[in-house]
């Protein structure tokens, strides 16, 4: 197998100038300064400590950019992954955190590799929706600790245990630390209500904004508040040190589903990432280099204390309206980031974690498609389309995001069979009405030959559909034609089921004749030695040569025309 491996980043330095620079500089500075409060913030929901977060948008924003197939896509840790670290970190430790992220990361490569990108857009809308809105409401309630300062050693991972656990802290709620969450949020939601007035707002991302002044008055008045310095001793000023993470072959097994899961959720943010960003600039990106860029990017990321990274759809959005045009933007970003942890680390210490969960409620908030939930818009769809979306929300929210998923694959996949099973169909023709009955019936009236039009695929979930003509009660015609011409599939199954019905008929003395085979249906028909058994003669190109051969197996002495 030859792998392409070819990063959007080739295409684009032919013909790059000074203007392309200029305005990926800009847009590279904006995206950086907007990536630090998120990379703080996730790390921190994720169970995480924010230098973690930091190096992950550096490391694997520089290589996704750098290598993958998009050309404004930026990655870093998303809101979408807290949830699945947390409950990682919670059940295996940070080690195996970081061993399970190294692991997807060659998931995907494998993924790019074999040429599947394109394959996750085969995952269906409903699922999509569902298990987004259920990762939103997730993150929103795994803010709740920090933003109303309760007083809870360690959360735990699942549902129900966080749900005890938030009710019986809520006596502990501490007013200043609830004052500066609702402070900043409130600041917060009205810088980005003002930035759409005012220009000068507009360069300055509001979680930035209230990250900058919410810091600024806790260092001058020390709020009674949890702070990065006071949780997690601040933000070392340095680069980390490069190395594997401790393993442990004993847990290695347990650390597959895991793996998985972040290499498909890493997989499904990024795609959809770029395929958003490729309609806002008229491009396509290649989701196969895509995904293995997100895979070496999950492999590098670790070494340095970084964890779980995937393409973020807000900052690409911020990316392309700052005026972003190639990969070297995102680069630019990763770069800004590094300036601003080796200067500015010491002033991270009196950031609130108030201030950076009211950040992430907002982040929560906005990553789910509400509307989708509204009574008028789900009665616009199908049930099948309501229970799936329904499904898996309740089941990303209340139990796991790798089951959600499933269970709302497992679901398109059964409504989607039973509604081709229910598309495919048998219906008799009515050959006396244009041949006349003489030269189709028998002198008792019985008839010589019988024709079956076949609509849709003869597949698995279609196993039932030409029973009855192998239970027919016409007598034994002499034979019995099947119009293939509106079959579209055969699968195996299909294809047992025309061998099954050609024994019934055989013992009856009834010859089968097929008519009409389209290109798929007849290359099976082939290949698996089902036309010899048959015969060629019984494969017929239209229906008035298979009635042709249908005479010639009864009364080969009349004279009869079928014009």
């Amino acid at each position: 197998m030859v792998i392409n491996f070819r990063p959007k980043l080739f295409d684009t330095l032919p013909g790059y100038g000074r203007g392309h620079f200029t305005q990926d500089l800009s847009a590279g500075i904006t995206v950086g300064v907007l990536a630090l409060p998120l990379a703080m913030a996730f790390a921190i929901a994720s169970g995480m400590s924010p230098t973690a977060g930091i190096w992950t948008a550096i490391v694997a924003g520089l290589l996704i950019s750098a290598l993958g197939g998009s050309k404004v896509q930026i990655g870093g840790p998303t809101g979408a992954f807290i949830p699945i670290i947390y409950a990682i970190v919670v059940d295996y430790g940070v080690s195996n955190l970081l061993i399970a992220t190294m692991m997807s990361g060659f998931m995907l490569f494998a993924m790019g590799a074999f040429r599947l990108g394109s394959m996750i857009r085969f995952i269906p809308v409903s699922v999509v929706i569902g298990f987004t809105n259920g990762i939103a409401v997730v993150i929103f309630i795994s803010q709740i600790k920090d933003f109303l300062g309760l007083s809870i050693d360690k959360m735990p991972g699942e549902f129900f245990g966080k749900m005890e656990a938030l009710i019986g802290a809520a006596h502990t709620i501490q007013l200043p630390t609830l004052a500066v969450a609702v402070a900043s949020l409130s600041v917060l939601l009205a810088w980005n209500q003002m930035a759409r007035r005012v220009a000068w707002m507009r360069r300055l991302p509001g979680p930035l904004a209230v990250l900058l002044i919410a810091t600024a008055i806790n260092a001058i008045v020390q709020f009674p508040v949890d702070t990065i310095g006071s949780r997690f001793g601040g933000i070392p000023q340095e680069i980390p040190h490069f190395g594997l993470p401790e393993l442990s072959l004993g847990t290695l097994g347990k650390l597959i589903a895991p793996a998985l899961t972040i290499a498909l959720l890493g997989a499904i943010e990024s795609l959809l990432s770029a395929r958003v960003a490729d309609n806002q600039i008229d491009d396509r990106h290649d989701p196969n280099q895509e995904l293995m860029a997100q895979g070496i990017a999950n492999v590098a990321a670790p070494l340095l204390g970084g964890f779980a990274a995937t393409g973020a759809i807000a900052r690409t959005a911020t990316n392309i309206r700052s005026g972003g045009h190639t990969p070297i933007a995102g680069i630019i970003h990763a770069l800004v980031l590094l300036a601003v942890v080796l200067a500015l680390a010491p002033l991270a210490s009196y950031i609130p974690l108030a201030t950076l969960s009211a950040i992430v409620v907002i982040v929560s908030v906005n990553m789910g498609e509400w509307h989708a939930f509204a009574w008028k818009e789900l009665m616009r769809y199908s049930r099948q389309y309501r229970i799936i979306l329904l499904g898996t929300f309740f089941v990303t929210v209340v139990f796991d995001l790798t089951l959600a998923v499933e269970l709302g694959m497992v679901l398109a996949s059964l409504f989607f069979i039973y509604r081709m099973s229910d598309l495919t169909r048998v219906e008799r023709i009515v050959l006396e009405d244009y041949y006349g009955v003489e030269a189709l019936s028998r002198a008792d009236g019985t008839p010589r030959v019988l024709a079956y039009r076949v609509f849709g695929s003869l597949f698995f979930g279609a196993a039932n559909k030409l029973e009855n003509l192998m239970l027919m009660e016409d007598g034994h015609p002499d034979a019995l034609i099947l119009d293939m011409e509106k079959v579209i599939n055969i699968d195996t199954t299909g294809l047992d089921m025309l061998q099954a019905l050609h024994r019934a008929l055989d013992k009856r003395g009834t010859q089968l004749i097929l008519c009409d085979l389209n290109a798929q249906p007849a290359s099976i028909v082939q290949r698996s030695g089902f036309g010899e058994t048959i015969g060629t003669e019984n494969l017929a190109s239209n229906i008035t040569d298979a009635l042709l051969r249908a005479h010639r197996c009864g009364n080969r002495d009349a004279e009869v025309s079928y014009a």
